[in-house]
């Protein structure tokens, strides 16, 4: 069933908190009503607006925003230890992550307390802890705004990459993902190596899913802001992946700076820690600032405009561009 929604303030549906209206708004349940909606035709400017975890809203949105709100888990098949699971795209990405965690299935549970909605979650292909959606993520539902037909498209034909994804191009403004099969496993396979996870597990009594779950929602919650008390979106920008000659010559510089192998002989930087070491963290501009735990997150204390957000974190990524010679791109949306 479509619920719709005119001029509506976008306030508490976007997690920075910015109050910036919308045009329009539906919520929809199924294909059925994404075929209604578009049966007159599409509007000249339209976007999917799912949880909101990861947008920053720079002015009012004039054209019509879409929102799922379907939220059923369902397992679809097993086979040996390996079971798939159907998520509607309005499923909060973490309810399906304790789900799979209280039914004893791998592969979701470095990925806890991630904001954001099921839907959302191949888009950007969301990642933490050594672990992203497309290691699990098998196909993707989806429903075709020019021609109202539902497609289902294999995770091979994602172009998943790192925060990347083929919805973020090719299909972006074309298609509406309607949810999600992931294959997970019932064998025990943690991922450890990332961070303080390993340390935290065995404090907890060693590698079960539960304890990896709980270990990887303390570390997060210790570092990370809570969006319902300060507007944040999580992490504003990308790790830099850069060429190994440049990353070995600031390693000779910066011997202690975290570097990680990434895919074609290339390296991957932290962007927090480059933020951290340009004497960024914790600063403060007025109601917007980077946090101070954690240098990849930028804050709303409390009535910053989208606008403000968005110079203080142009002014971020000069800083480090100045200090390091590196930039560090947006992962945050903008509008």
């Amino acid at each position: 069933m479509i619920r719709e929604f005119h001029h509506i303030s976008l306030r508490d549906r976007n997690s920075f908190g910015v109050d910036q209206q919308a045009a329009r708004l539906v919520e929809f349940e199924n294909p059925d009503d994404l075929r209604a909606l578009f049966a007159h035709g599409v509007p000249p400017r339209w976007m999917v607006l799912s949880g909101g975890n990861n947008i920053l809203f720079t002015q009012d949105y004039d054209g019509l925003l879409v929102t799922p709100v379907a939220r059923q888990i369902s397992l679809l098949s097993e086979q040996g230890d390996t079971v798939r699971v159907r998520a509607e795209a309005g499923v909060e990405w973490d309810d399906l992550v304790e789900w799979a965690v209280e039914r004893g299935l791998w592969g979701l549970e470095n990925l806890s307390l991630i904001p954001g909605r099921a839907g959302a979650a191949p888009v950007q292909n969301i990642g933490a802890y050594g672990a992203e959606a497309a290691d699990t993520i098998r196909r993707v539902e989806m429903f075709c705004v020019e021609n109202g037909s539902m497609l289902t498209l294999d995770a091979a034909h994602c172009a998943f990459g790192y925060r990347e994804s083929v919805f973020k191009h090719t299909l972006r403004g074309r298609v509406i993902i309607t949810a999600i099969e992931l294959e997970l496993s019932r064998t025990p396979r943690p991922r450890l190596a990332y961070g303080d996870v390993e340390r935290e597990v065995e404090a907890r009594g060693g590698a079960s899913l539960r304890n990896i779950r709980e270990a990887i929602c303390a570390i997060r919650r210790a570092k990370l802001p809570d969006p319902a008390v300060l507007g944040n979106a999580g992490s504003f920008f990308k790790n830099p992946v850069v060429e190994a000659s440049v990353a070995g010559k600031l390693l000779e510089q910066y011997p202690d700076m975290p570097h990680y192998p990434a895919p074609e002989g290339r390296v991957k930087l932290a962007a927090g820690w480059l933020i951290d070491r340009a004497g960024l963290k914790g600063h403060r501009e007025g109601a917007v600032g980077v946090h101070e735990r954690q240098a990849l997150v930028l804050v709303n204390y409390g009535g910053a405009t989208g606008g403000e957000v968005i110079a203080f974190a142009r002014k971020v990524q000069q800083t480090v561009c100045d200090k390091f010679g590196i930039r560090i791109d947006t992962e945050v949306n903008l509008l």
